[in-house]
């Protein structure tokens, strides 16, 4: 720790703390579950604890102690890679109540469908009330306005209850912008790689350091009974120590939780989390690219580097991982970090749902493609820093300037209350395409035969007896089954 003193300000008392070995600092005082606490570093500022359980009165507010023993989680279901389908939702847009609670009704009916498990976004606390959680401060206590622990506690045991398994979304790449409290807790930072797309490096050679993202990472499994973690962005998790943290952190779940799923998105052509880091699978983007430029014909930015050909689209849906990989028609990204937010239309969609459910790859949803939501998913912060506030507002249209088919938006202002609530699902029910290739693809086997036709622009699938071809001009899909 950087601080000369420490002490702990509980119930109006303050308890100083003894330093021991490798920066830590350590103390035995009586308090129980629901006191409220705060760290005072040198006798001056108080802060919350960077590895508070539980953030009533959000970041800037005390930590207050957590029981877990309180929870009364039913044990999840074994999710076997094999069959997974995995539905990626947004705690706060998913339902007009915006908490876990407003998740539980749906539930069922996602189950029905053939979704095997739920994937929330970051549930952490950050800055203000909404926002899409990647700028989380204090990442292993649930956001207050979602329903804080006793939230999050409801809804793993109704998906359990239910039969769907729960993923949770975690970040270790960066932590969000308001990030000053952590700095006086240790040397959490470092320039050794330069900076993240998203703000400084975290220090993985520091034990410390790798011990808050791993015990993060414990947490979730053991405490709240979470199913598997989907690790952010792991190309920008740097770490030059001989045992990459991200192996060890798969370790570590696994040793808490046995049979809980490691998932990592890279964003790179970068097969190490499967090589070397031990992780059951991880997202691949490439598909989602190449069908995204056959449909639309968009080349700006990422997209430059795909062509859209109907060989492209035969090489990716031939790769031998399997369900080892995880790919989409749609999710947060693809659809939120454009400058409208706006998703695919409707039968655009349904050709790439039909790549995507039909392939032997782990398939994910976003929230509401089941039935061609029109919604857009747009960008949205609740910084509750002026700077930090204007600077997200002024820097978002600068992100589009490049962008020809951006160049002329209106980008939304991602501080307004009203680009989060056109965010909001209006659920109805599933298209009958989506629903019959989630109850095939129980059925077939995994081996995928492909063939192309470049100058027609088509494509035909053959799984076993099932035959599906898809034609990009005219924009159909036939499914014999």
């Amino acid at each position: 720790m950087s601080a000369a003193t420490v002490a702990v300000e509980l119930d109006g008392s303050r308890h100083e703390l003894a330093e021991e070995d490798d920066g830590f600092w350590a103390g035995e005082f009586p308090a129980s579950a629901g006191d409220d606490y705060r760290f005072v570093l040198d006798g001056g500022d108080e802060w919350p604890d960077p590895c508070s359980r539980w953030q009533p009165d959000g970041v800037r507010g005390p930590s207050r102690l957590l029981d877990p023993a309180g929870f009364e989680i039913t044990p999840g279901p074994t999710l076997e890679l094999d069959q997974l389908v995995v539905y990626e939702l947004h705690v706060g847009t998913f339902s007009s109540e915006g908490t876990f609670d407003g998740v539980v009704p749906r539930l069922d009916e996602l189950r029905e469908l053939g979704i095997t498990a739920i994937e929330l976004m970051p549930v952490g606390t950050f800055p203000g009330e909404r926002g899409w959680g990647y700028d989380g401060l204090y990442t292993s206590a649930p956001h207050p306005a979602y329903g804080g622990p006793e939230g999050l506690a409801r809804l793993v045991d109704a998906a359990h209850r239910a039969g769907l398994g729960v993923l949770l979304d975690v970040v270790y790449n960066h932590i969000g912008p308001d990030n000053e409290a952590l700095r006086g807790f240790g040397p959490y930072f470092t320039d050794r790689f330069g900076e993240t797309p998203w703000g400084e490096a975290l220090d993985y050679r520091e034990r410390g350091v790798r011990e808050w993202a791993i015990q993060n990472a414990e947490l979730w499994v053991r405490e709240y009974k979470v199913d598997g973690l989907r690790i952010d962005a792991v190309h920008a998790v740097e770490d030059d120590s001989p045992d990459h943290v991200l192996a060890e952190l798969a370790r570590r779940v696994r040793a808490a939780a046995p049979g809980a799923l490691v998932i990592s998105e890279m964003g790179q052509d970068d097969f190490r989390p499967l090589r070397d880091w031990g992780h059951d699978a991880m997202w691949l983007d490439s598909l989602h690219h190449e069908l995204h430029i056959a449909l639309t014909g968009e080349r700006d930015g990422y997209y430059a580097a795909f062509d859209g050909s109907m060989a492209s689209i035969a090489h990716e849906l031939t790769r031998s991982e399997g369900a080892q990989l995880v790919v989409c028609a749609q999710n947060h990204d693809q659809v939120g970090n454009r400058a409208l937010g706006d998703r695919l239309p409707p039968a655009k969609l349904r050709l790439a749902q039909a790549f995507v459910y039909f392939s032997p790859f782990t398939p994910l949803l976003f929230q509401g493609e089941e039935y061609g939501e029109t919604a857009p998913f747009q960008f949205f912060t609740d910084h509750i820093d002026p700077f930090i506030a204007d600077a997200t507002r002024e820097g978002r249209p600068r992100e589009f300037a490049g962008f020809a088919g951006f160049a002329a938006a209106a980008v939304p202002d991602p501080q307004a209350l009203e680009t989060f609530v056109r965010s909001k699902l209006s659920p109805q029910p599933a298209d009958e395409l989506v629903a019959r290739l989630l109850r095939l693809r129980r059925e077939l086997p995994r081996e995928l035969d492909v063939r192309i036709d470049e100058g027609a622009r088509t494509v035909e699938l053959r799984r076993g007896a099932a035959i599906l071809r898809v034609d990009f001009d005219n924009e159909t899909v036939e499914l014999e089954a």
